[in-house]
């Protein structure tokens, strides 16, 4: 057989120049093997992990900041809408009470305005009530002649009677502008007969007659009790009748006291004197005795 072919099966095992081939092989290139682990490496891969792990919490944490953060971003562009709402409100409530002060203003004004129209009011009607009550000077009011007694005349049938009811002889002798009776004149003819108002031509005359009454009280017509008085407008007598109303009370606090004409109540107190016009003033007076 020749050298160099081989025949019959392999024997199954490398033969001595396959194996020094290889040799020579792995001698020429030798294969890159991986080192051994160093024994700190599984430690700093531990470590690297767990790094990982708290960076993504801290990143997670950072988010949920971020939302948070957005939330109160909202919370505040809402609470800057309602404040900025709450200041057009508030300048409109400034608005408001501004024309409030300027209408409270006014009206004081008006106020002041009345109170002084007011009281020129009251001193005007005060006024027109003296002029009122000078104009009646010369007037008489006459009560409890009875209808019809005078006849066809008046003036003539008092120039006849008032001389015998006074005692008093005029000279020249009385004169009257006008006499009537008051109001309407009763058809049944009961009940108390109508007063009777006399202007006198003289002032003196009128006085005279006043006076007199004043000093006798009631004037007799035989068995008819007459009154004569001064003749005054309604406020007036209302006055009158208000301070002779406080008389009871004057008495029982031992207070003297005078009633004037037209109406002035003077009254006189541990030795001190003092006028009123007013009988509201003295009710008030009185209640501070008390």
């Amino acid at each position: 057989m020749p050298r160099g072919k081989v025949t019959g099966k392999s024997s199954g095992k490398p033969s001595r120049q396959l194996l020094f081939s290889e040799a020579l092989r792995q001698q020429k290139h030798p294969q890159t093997r991986d080192p051994p682990p160093h024994p700190h490496t599984t430690t700093d891969k531990m470590a690297e992990g767990s790094q990982g792990a708290s960076m993504d919490r801290i990143l997670l944490e950072i988010s949920a900041v971020g939302r948070k953060l957005e939330g109160m971003d909202s919370a505040m562009v809402a609470l800057t809408a309602e404040t900025r709402s709450m200041h057009l409100e508030i300048a409109g409530f400034q608005s408001q009470i501004s024309g409030l002060d300027q209408q409270v203003t006014t009206v004081e004004t008006q106020v002041v305005s009345w109170t002084y129209s007011g009281q020129e009011l009251i001193y005007l009607c005060s006024k027109l009530t003296d002029l009122e009550d000078r104009s009646r000077r010369n007037n008489i009011h006459l009560s409890g002649l009875p209808e019809g007694i005078e006849g066809t005349d008046l003036i003539s049938y008092l120039q006849d009677i008032l001389p015998k009811l006074t005692g008093i002889t005029f000279n020249p002798p009385l004169e009257f502008e006008r006499v009537h009776r008051l109001g309407p004149k009763r058809q049944d003819g009961k009940g108390r007969p109508r007063s009777i108002i006399a202007c006198l031509l003289r002032h003196g005359q009128a006085r005279q007659l006043l006076q007199t009454a004043r000093v006798q009280g009631p004037l007799w017509l035989g068995t008819l009790e007459i009154r004569l008085s001064a003749d005054f407008s309604k406020e007036t007598v209302d006055r009158q009748r208000a301070f002779l109303s406080l008389r009871p009370r004057l008495r029982h606090l031992h207070v003297k006291f005078g009633l004037f004409e037209p109406a002035r109540m003077w009254i006189t107190k541990n030795g001190e004197s003092q006028t009123f016009i007013d009988p509201e003033d003295l009710r008030t007076f009185l209640d501070r005795l008390q």
